[in-house]
Order: C-alpha cells, then structure tokens, then sequence
C-alpha cells in the first residue's frame, strides 16, 4: 500500500508552542502575498510561446540539477536520464521514452529525503498537481500519467500558472548575445504577467569562457563596434546594457569564481585588454581582467541604474569527463571558499558610499557570513546581502543566513528572498519555504523579548515582499 503523502500545516515551524503559535499568526498575514522572483532562470520561451509542458520528466527531472547530481552521486548513468554524450564515437545508449526515465527517478525518489528537493517536490505534487501518495516505485506509473495529462489542460499552460502562482514579477537571465526575441513577444502580446531579463555578461567578460574570442566577434556585430580598444569593449556593453533595460532589465549579474576587483589605471587597463585579446594570457590576467571587469559594471550602473549581483564562490563543470559528455548544469558544480574584504576593497572603495550604486553579494562559504559579509554591508551603504543561495537554499541554510548576519547587518541590509531557479513549478514551493522559516525566526526573537510581535509583523512583509521590490527597483 502507497504511503500517503500530505502537507503539515505547521511544517518548518518550531516544535515548542509559543514560538509555534507566533509563527502561525506572522505567517497567516503574509503567505498570500504576491510572488516577487527577482533573480532566475526560467525560460521566457515558455511565456511567450505559452504552449504546454510535454510531460512530467522534461519539466520535471531533466531540466533540474538538484536532481541530477543526486542521482549521478547513486551511479545513474546520464543516458539512463535521457542525456546523449557529445564526444564523438560514444555510442553509449540513451533512453528516450520519458516515462522510464520517470520510472528510474521514482525508483530512486528516496535519496531526496530530508532535502530541501523533496520539501519543494511534495509541495508541488500535492499543491499543483493534487497528489496525495508518495511518489516511489510503485506509484511512478500513476504519477506520470496523472501530471502528464494535467500538463495538457488550458490551466497549465505557463501563464495560467504564472497567474495562479500568484507571481508579481519574475526575472530571467540572459547573455549579452541574446536577441531577447521571447521578452518581445510577451510584452507585445497585450498578457499582464511581468517578465523582465536580466544582464549576465560572463560569456564575453570571462577570456576562459568557451568560445571567448566568437563571443565577442558575435558582440562587435551585434552594437556595431569595434572592439580593438578598451573604450571600444566597454562601449559595446554599454549598447546592449541599454538594450537589456529596454527589454525591462532592472538588473546584472555576475558569476565570477570569486569577488575579487580591481581599480586599475587607464593604462593598465588598455595593457590587460591588449593581452587578453591576444590569446596569449595567463590564469592570472583572466583573474584580472574578470576583476577589473566588475568595476567597471559598476561604473556602468551607477550610469543606467542597474542594480549589480554578484554571484561567487562556485567551481563550476567540476567534473571534467561530465562537462566533455554533457555539458553545463548537470550538477557537478561545487562551493568553495570565498575572500570578501580584500577582494571587494577596491570596488567599495570607489562605489561604497555612491547613493546611485547598488550592488547584491551572494556566497555558498557561510563561514564568511558573520565574519565579512555582514559587517560589509553593515557599513557600505552600497552593498546589500543576497539571500542563503542554491545550496543553502534550505530551511537549515536559511536558519544559518539569519542567525549569523542579522545581529550585524540587520534585517534591513538584506533583500528579501529569491528562488534562483529554472524549476518553473518550484516557485511557490520555495518562496513558500522562505516565508515559513523567516516567520520562524521572527517568532523566536518575540518569543525571546528581543522584538515585539508588531515589529515581527512589519519585518515579515518586508523580508517577503517589500525588500526585494525596492533593492531590485521592480
């Protein structure tokens, strides 16, 4: 017999019942709020197209890499996924019918437990789809027909869900190439829902990013300028900058491997420039150029009014023979350990205290949470905290963030949640997640007199909607 699978009214919730009672009575005041997802990668297509989903495993398991690495990391082979390796000559056999690769990760749905993965999916299972037994073996069959066949339905078409996920806004995120053609689309078919893009120069910013020296012959073209020079290079970001507010950007983003900038001469910065164009560089002009390169965005900003993110600390295609098969987001990028206070000096330096500058820190090293992040953005008036991201996107992750940087940065120096994600139907799951475990911690700090349930109540909406409307200007 199927084990029944249901949602606990007060799931994430302290177990002791007066903090329980407060975090009931914050949270009945804001879980409603509208959806404000700042940061993402979901795929404009589906909302300009606005066609529906195929079937429960290509919008479900394949597209998300919090499953796929936990699968990797049990011996699941990426062809059993539906995955075909790009080498040439590897005739390995891949699945393509969808339901038995549904099978293999219903079989397989027991590793999730405990994770935020499962916490997400069963919030979908039973709040989108009406599910009400665990998804196993047994049950993987019935599971796939049910979602497949609710998938087809006028009401789960993209926009339909966007409007009934109550979502305000939602950001995606685009590189400098892009045509932007999908976001057109949506703003010229007369729908309300908001999509905006967001601007992620890495692939013509970072010299060791595949096809560098393509990207930016297809940039050149693109802003019609020659890129020869430095001013050259900065004035092309600077056309397709205006190009992305345009199209409804309100911000940029950056996924170096670190934070580290630089502040350098005029002359230094045309000699870099030469040397990277080259070809003939090192690990450490790349660093450089990478490092000059985000003063220079923020240079930018200060002149358009995007807000700037940064997203450090990741190595990324970790798994080299992965990366050669498969390619980007199979889940085989890891955290590492991240500098702060040197590396962001001479960018807070220059832009700290500029009121015009606005610029989001993220990390995946909480060790430096409460060490550097917090007393930063406790001091500039420039930099905000990103919330706990992708793998401290957890109840537990989300308990660390807020223990460790509030008593420094506050409430007010932080901006809110954002759900980083291309797992469409997750949205509301994990915003869901967000508001239970802020509510969580106001209701501890009630219940320890360190704040009054008032004041709880304002920070509540603040941290789920107020937040992150005005430190992403939406």
């Amino acid at each position: 017999m199927a084990e029944p699978l249901s949602l606990h009214p007060d799931r994430l919730f302290n177990s002791d019942p007066i903090q329980r009672d407060i975090a009931r009575r914050l949270y009945t005041k804001i879980k409603d709020l509208p959806i404000v997802s700042p940061h993402g990668h979901t795929d404009p297509r589906w909302f300009a197209d606005n066609e529906n989903f195929s079937n429960a495993t290509a919008l479900l398991v394949q597209p998300d890499h919090y499953l796929l690495r936990m699968l990797h990391s049990y011996g699941i082979p990426m062809q059993s996924l539906g995955f075909k390796s790009r080498i040439e000559g590897d005739d390995t056999p891949v699945e393509t019918d969808p339901k038995v690769i549904w099978k293999t990760f219903a079989k397989h749905y027991f590793l999730f437990r405990g994770t935020p993965t499962s916490t997400w999916l069963d919030y979908v299972f039973v709040n989108v789809f009406e599910l009400d037994q665990l998804l196993d073996e047994d049950t993987a069959d019935a599971y796939y027909e049910h979602i497949t066949a609710m998938l087809q339905l006028p009401s789960f078409k993209p926009r339909a869900l966007f409007e009934r996920f109550n979502i305000e806004v939602i950001a995606t995120t685009e590189g400098p190439l892009d045509d932007l053609r999908h976001h057109h689309k949506v703003q010229q078919s007369g729908w309300k829902g908001k999509v905006i893009t967001a601007y992620r120069p890495d692939n013509v910013v970072d010299p060791e990013f595949e096809g560098f020296e393509e990207n930016l012959q297809r940039l050149a073209e693109l802003t019609d300028t020659n890129l020869d020079t430095f001013d050259g290079y900065l004035e092309s970001h600077r056309i397709r900058r205006a190009f992305f507010k345009a199209a409804g950007a309100t911000s940029t983003d950056h996924g170096h491997a670190t934070a580290r900038t630089l502040d350098l001469s005029n002359e230094q910065k045309n000699a870099l420039y030469q040397t990277i164009r080259s070809g003939n560089f090192n690990a450490e002009d790349a660093d450089c150029f990478r490092a000059q390169m985000l003063t220079e965005m923020a240079t930018m900003s200060i002149e358009d009014g995007l807000v700037m993110q940064i997203h450090p600390g990741v190595y990324r295609n970790h798994s080299q023979p992965l990366f050669d098969k498969f390619g980007r987001d199979k889940g085989a990028d890891i955290p590492v350990s991240s500098e702060y206070v040197e590396n962001l000096r001479p960018l807070l330096n220059k832009y700290g205290s500029h009121p015009k500058f606005r610029v989001i820190v993220f990390t995946l090293d909480e060790t430096s949470y409460s060490r550097e992040l917090a007393p930063l953005a406790g001091h500039y008036p420039a930099m905000k905290l990103g919330p706990a991201w992708w793998f401290h996107d957890s109840p537990e992750g989300m308990r660390r963030y807020r223990q460790q940087v509030t008593e420094t940065a506050g409430f007010y120096n932080t901006v809110g949640f954002n759900d980083d994600t291309r797992a469409f139907l997750s949205i509301p799951a994990r915003h869901d997640v967000a508001r239970r475990m802020d509510c969580a911690w106001l209701a501890e700090l009630v219940s320890d007199h360190r704040i009054t349930e008032k004041q709880a109540h304002d920070l509540a909406y603040e941290l789920t909607y107020r937040l992150v409307k005005h430190a992403y200007d939406l």
